[in-house]
């Protein structure tokens, strides 16, 4: 587990930038610590099947209430990102393994053993992959398709900016139910809050998903707020 304190452990566009100070949450912000029959099963599931999830790796406030209703979002490809995206909490650099081959089957099983009618299966970026991770995906979504057959699967991708157009082809041709791509931000802000993306792209990726299953449902999703009282989050909604 990398120290993300440790300046030579951060990816290089966060590495001199120093950590924002952490204020005092109001009370109203507050959770109550995770706790619950249903959070702990749901821990065991994950980790028995050696597992990452989004609710822990990003710091969700509200894994507590989530899981202990055995809802998770799972979270494939590793636990380390190769884009710094200034958003995110999830760790970022150069992964230092190789994509499990193992891990599709062991999202299906936990999958299977937490009986969700509807699971959300996001990544870390893997822009040292050619193919961005995209037959992983596609693997997971069968795996859990052949386990689980009556559970809906959404999907929240990362933009494959940097793939052969047989990448998306080859997600989509998995089936899930429900594509999600979150644009993020606007596209004045994209260079300091998501930078290595490009909003165009990630616009132009939602298009040629209902080009390709026009049935497919797609979905987005966009954070309000970081741009206020800044000149580049106004020009940004032009």
């Amino acid at each position: 587990m990398r120290n993300l304190k440790i300046p030579e452990q951060r990816h290089p566009e966060k590495a001199k930038r120093p950590d924002n100070p952490q204020p005092k949450k109001p009370a109203w912000i507050r959770v109550k610590a995770p706790v619950g029959q249903g959070y702990q099963e749901t821990r065991k599931i994950m980790r028995d099947n050696k597992l990452v999830t989004v609710c822990e790796e990003a710091g969700c406030p509200n894994v507590g209430e989530c899981w202990n209703q055995g809802h998770a979002t799972m979270m494939i490809m590793g636990e380390v990102c190769t884009r710094a995206c200034t958003f995110c909490n999830i760790a970022t650099g150069k992964p230092p393994e190789d994509l499990d081959v193992f891990e599709p089957g062991r999202v299906a099983d936990a999958v299977k053993k937490l009986g969700l009618n509807h699971v959300v299966v996001t990544s870390v970026d893997r822009d040292d992959i050619e193919d961005g991770g995209a037959a992983h995906f596609a693997q997971t979504i069968r795996a859990i398709r052949k386990q689980s057959p009556n559970t809906t699967i959404e999907i929240l991708t990362p933009d494959l900016i940097r793939c052969a157009p047989e990448a998306l082809e080859e997600v989509v041709a998995a089936k899930p139910d429900v594509f999600n791509h979150n644009l993020e931000t606007v596209p004045g802000l994209y260079p300091e809050v998501r930078p290595g993306a490009r909003y165009f792209h990630s616009l132009r990726l939602l298009q040629r998903v209902k080009e390709l299953d026009p049935t497919m449902f797609t979905k987005s999703g966009i954070m309000v707020g970081l741009g206020r009282g800044s000149p580049s989050g106004a020009s940004g909604h032009g």
